[in-house]
């Protein structure tokens, strides 16, 4: 099967479990072909505009989904369940990216990285999962918000807009707020979703970085000013400003300097 197969099957698996199962299995096939020297078959599909989704949770409008209250048990079973919604977008909009812009030709390590990218976020998911049901719930028993796909509508066919949309602006805010959260599990010492945590902590920088990395090619491939592109691009396909506090260190680890977002926060 090529990869783009490999996405558009991931893309059409409603289960959140089976589609991390389906992403990770696929993960280690192009792994193992990967370190046994060979360049495996892209090839071309047709990814649907909204990849499958499980019955619940039932997906509301952001602004009707009930406020978290981290200092309950409660509370923090929902910041759990939010994670994990989140984790799993991610899991469908890595291989959203490899399966839907084919026709652009990339280097095979444009692949390489969101495909890993991809894996690491069916782990992270399985990882919320766990946590979840070691405090009595489980994904799908809060409601969530349906907002996170729109970035994928809305740059279905703008490869740049996906790349600054995605990674360099929603991943880039889990690296501004995964900390507090961190913070917030130690305090009630829940260890197993702290260490969880910092797991996707660590590995989201490199997310981000490859946005940082392929956008930065991109732009280097048609001759454009990264930052001002960059600017451009987040003006018209994200829906508001960029709200600070920034983690300032860990953007710069994955290659977003602070001219790229702070102008960005009075942005209309």
């Amino acid at each position: 099967m090529a990869l783009a197969q490999m996405a558009d099957a991931v893309l059409r698996t409603a289960d959140g479990r089976e589609k991390t199962a389906l992403s990770r299995d696929f993960a280690a096939e192009w792994r193992a072909a990967r370190d046994a020297g060979e360049v495996p078959e892209i090839g071309r599909a047709a990814p649907p505009m909204h990849p499958a989704r499980p019955d619940e949770p039932a997906l509301l409008n952001p602004r009707d989904v009930p406020r978290r209250r981290p200092g309950s048990p409660q509370g923090r079973i929902a910041l759990l369940h939010a994670v994990a919604h989140i984790e799993l977008n991610a899991v469908d909009l890595h291989w959203d990216i490899i399966a839907r812009f084919t026709d652009i030709p990339m280097p095979i390590g444009f692949y390489d990285d969101w495909v890993k990218a991809a894996d690491e976020e069916s782990k992270h998911f399985n990882l919320m999962c766990d946590c979840l049901e070691a405090m009595g719930s489980h994904y799908g028993a809060l409601p969530a918000h349906a907002g996170m796909w729109r970035a994928a509508e809305d740059t279905a066919e703008d490869f740049m807009g996906r790349l600054a949309v995605v990674p360099m602006v929603l991943e880039a805010r889990g690296l501004d707020v995964t900390p507090g959260m961190i913070d917030v599990f130690r305090c009630a010492h829940v260890d197993q979703a702290v260490a969880a945590l910092e797991v996707i902590y660590s590995e989201e920088v490199h997310h981000v970085a490859y946005g940082s990395k392929w956008f930065h090619f991109l732009c280097g491939r048609h001759d454009l000013d990264p930052t001002v592109q960059f600017h451009a691009l987040v003006r018209r396909y994200f829906h508001g400003p960029l709200k600070p506090p920034f983690n300032e260190e860990k953007r710069a680890e994955a290659g977003i300097p602070p001219d790229f977002y702070w102008p960005l926060v009075d942005a209309t």
